[in-house]
């Protein structure tokens, strides 16, 4: 039996790319959008915030020369194009989802309102949130855990190409060992880079537990709705 009744679902940017991690990849998308009718079939009401790494960094742009704060409304845009492209997936499997956006889009999405996206969740739609938090300088990491507060989600599942936190990048240090379970002030405190220092705070301010697992192994994120240990658990010390 699921052990959470609303959840907030983080994808990044790079899931939705694939193996390359860049543009779009219709069998990654297909994928994911299975793994969200599964846990939609269990009566579980989800939002959906999707990131804009396979498209646009706003940090990695600054470094050709575009002001920070244009780049970010840049990945702003681009989260739009991963939301629409989920939507898709998603209705395609005979699910009714509802586009919500920080940043106005009128023709393709809504303009995010809490009200009307609790209401979206209620009636049992998937709510995918794109935009960001609207403002420059948040990263979508913050923008989940926002919206997950916001939305009064049980808990933060932050899907990734990795099986949960690690000492180390597991890319690249073979020696880097999994934390099963983490409390927010450590994972702060050792700059853990698999969200930002924003994101793990506002969970830990509103009590959100946070569980990093991995998007590739199929049925993972239905596992987590249920409390199974897929990955690497942060909450309350």
């Amino acid at each position: 039996m699921p052990i959470f009744s609303r959840i907030m679902l983080k994808l990044s940017g790079e899931a939705l790319g694939g193996e390359k991690g860049t543009g779009l990849d219709e069998k990654a998308i297909n994928a994911i959008a299975t793994e969200i009718r599964e846990v939609a079939a269990a009566g579980i009401e989800i939002a959906v915030v999707v990131g804009a790494g396979n498209f646009l960094r706003g940090a990695t742009a600054t470094q050709i020369g575009i002001e920070r704060g244009t780049a970010d409304y840049m990945g702003m845009m681009a989260t739009v194009m991963n939301a629409l492209a989920l939507q898709s997936a998603i209705e395609a499997k005979g699910y009714a989802t509802r586009v919500l956006s920080a940043i106005q889009t009128h023709q393709v999405a809504e303009n995010y309102i809490r009200r009307r996206a609790i209401r979206h969740m209620e009636k049992g739609r998937i709510v995918i949130l794109a935009g960001g938090t609207g403002n420059p300088y948040f990263t979508t990491d913050t923008a989940a855990a926002l919206r997950a507060t916001e939305l009064g989600c049980n808990v933060l599942l932050k899907a990734t190409k990795v099986d949960g936190i690690y000492t180390a990048d597991p890319m690249k240090d073979p020696k880097a060992t999994r934390y099963d379970k983490l409390g927010y002030k450590e994972a702060i405190e050792k700059n853990l880079k698999v969200m930002d220092a924003t994101a793990f705070t506002l969970c830990r301010e509103n009590n959100l537990p946070i569980m990093v697992y991995s998007i590739k192994d199929s049925g993972n994120t239905l596992l987590a709705v249920k409390g199974k240990q897929v990955g690497t658990l942060v909450q309350g010390e």
